[in-house]
């Protein structure tokens, strides 16, 4: 700018040839940094190649050691090669050598076995069969032999301990005789009550024996009365039935229907208070509250003058005491023994057994297959396969059979009543059967809207003609129809 400020011809051409070096100075920097550029690029493309030679020597060098290692390997293998067909041509050697010797010696066998029969004069098979069945019929007697004195040493030792743990058991068992009875006796406050008892013109006593379908015998006896009946439980509800009847004073038909409908729930109250005192005293588990109720209604009933119940207590005590001595687990024992004659309290509402009854009813209410066995088998209906089911017959047979435990006469006799019933409820339109006046007398109640008065007399005949036929007994025994129409209003 300061060579601008002169004025002149000769400050121009200083300022042009300025510009012109700086244009030179420009160009050559351009020039070396070019030529600069050139060089670095060169040098950047012979490095590139460089490093491309080392790879492809490297990769060259890679596949020259795998193509060695493959070659190697091939060559072993080749080698494995040989030596497995050098070992199978001589295995093969080896098969032939022993299929020859096999050869040899199944023909030198053949020989031996030909001079051993030509010897003998019996072939090899039969040979075999004679020699197996003279050890066959060796062996078949010493067996023979050794089970036979198994058996007698079993049979005597059986015996025995059988003998030991009955005699045990019943040894240890304490119980009552039985007592044949078909009548109670019940004591009066007095005298005078027996006319209350008898009514006016009997009114009372007929009313009492039809309701009850027990007999009240009233007689000389000083201050007491007697019922008469071959079922129990009846006799036991006509006992608590006329007791409260003394007791009340109060004594006339209509009181007398009240009082025996009250006595037969307290009848079974105590049913139900029998059977859980039975369980208690078994040492049985909880059962069903039906089986229970029934068990207990066994308390009133006796077999061949036996209490059904007491017998199954009795049966149940044994059972328990011979598994023990055996060492089995004695309370399915004790159960089965506690429930085998539970059918018996059922069997004139269900027809079959008391066994076969019995085991039904407890399959009915969930008792163990063990335990049902044992009640269905009791009695040789069903082969016995449980250990349970035998100690159960033994302990049946024990406390039925042992001295004073039952009497004959008083079963025939309330067999013979329970008959006498059974013929005569077997017709329709009839309400209830009373087998009386110890079985000379049927009282037969009917039902006066199904039977009239002409149906009543045949039935009559009908029931006396059946007892003829299939009955023995002694003297003769009266049928009496009772057909009653009453009539009943409420006042107020």
């Amino acid at each position: 700018m300061g060579i601008a400020a002169g004025a002149g011809p000769s400050g121009l051409l200083v300022a042009g040839s300025a510009g012109l070096l700086l244009l030179v100075l420009a160009g050559l920097v351009g020039l070396l940094v070019a030529g600069r550029l050139r060089a670095a690029g060169r040098g950047a493309l012979a490095e590139a190649e460089r490093a491309r030679r080392q790879a492809e020597e490297h990769t060259a060098e890679q596949a020259a050691r795998q193509r060695a290692e493959l070659a190697r390997r091939e060559q072993d293998m080749a080698e494995e090669l040989r030596r497995l067909r050098r070992r199978e041509d001589e295995l093969a050697e080896r098969s032939a050598e022993l299929e020859q010797s096999r050869s040899e010696a199944e023909a030198l066998v053949a020989r031996r076995v030909a001079v051993l029969e030509r010897a003998a004069g019996l072939s090899a098979e039969q040979a075999r069969a004679e020699l197996r069945r003279e050890a066959e019929e060796s062996a078949r007697r010493e067996a023979a032999v050794t089970v036979r004195e198994i058996e007698r040493e079993a049979r005597a030792e059986g015996e025995r301990r059988a003998r030991d743990i009955v005699a045990g058991a019943i040894q240890r068992l304490a119980t009552e005789q039985t007592a044949e009875s078909a009548v109670t006796v019940l004591r009066l406050p007095s005298e005078d009550m027996k006319g209350r008892i008898i009514g006016r013109e009997g009114r009372n006593i007929r009313a009492f024996e039809a309701v009850t379908g027990v007999n009240l015998i009233v007689d000389d006896t000083p201050e007491s009365v007697q019922l008469s009946c071959f079922d129990p439980v009846r006799r036991e509800t006509a006992r608590l039935t006329l007791e409260q009847l003394v007791e009340d004073g109060r004594i006339h038909p209509t009181r007398i229907e009240h009082l025996h409908e009250r006595s037969r729930e307290e009848v079974e109250q105590r049913c139900v208070r029998a059977g859980e005192d039975a369980l208690l005293d078994a040492r049985v588990g909880p059962l069903h509250p039906e089986l229970v109720r029934t068990l207990g209604s066994l308390r009133f009933r006796s077999s061949y003058g036996q209490n059904v119940l007491g017998h199954l207590l009795e049966s149940a005590h044994l059972a328990g005491m011979m598994a023990a001595e055996l060492g089995v687990d004695p309370e399915p024992v004790r159960r089965a023994a506690l429930l085998h004659d539970i059918g018996k309290a059922l069997t004139h509402e269900a027809e079959g057994s008391h066994a076969a009854v019995g085991a039904e009813l407890a399959r009915r209410y969930g008792e163990s297959p063990e335990v049902v066995h044992a009640i269905a088998a009791h009695h040789n209906e069903v082969d016995p396969r449980t250990v349970t089911a035998v100690l159960t017959q033994a302990a049946d047979g024990c406390s039925g059979g042992r001295p004073g435990a039952r009497k004959e006469s008083l079963e025939l006799y309330v067999r013979r009543l329970a008959r006498l019933e059974e013929i005569a409820r077997s017709h329709d339109g009839v309400a209830e059967v009373y087998a009386m006046q110890a079985g000379r007398e049927v009282r037969v109640m009917v039902r006066p809207d199904a039977v009239d008065d002409l149906g009543a007399e045949l039935i009559a005949r009908e029931v006396a003609r059946q007892v003829s036929t299939e009955l023995t007994y002694p003297g003769q025994i009266r049928v009496t129809v009772v057909r009653e129409s009453r009539a009943t209003a409420v006042a107020g």
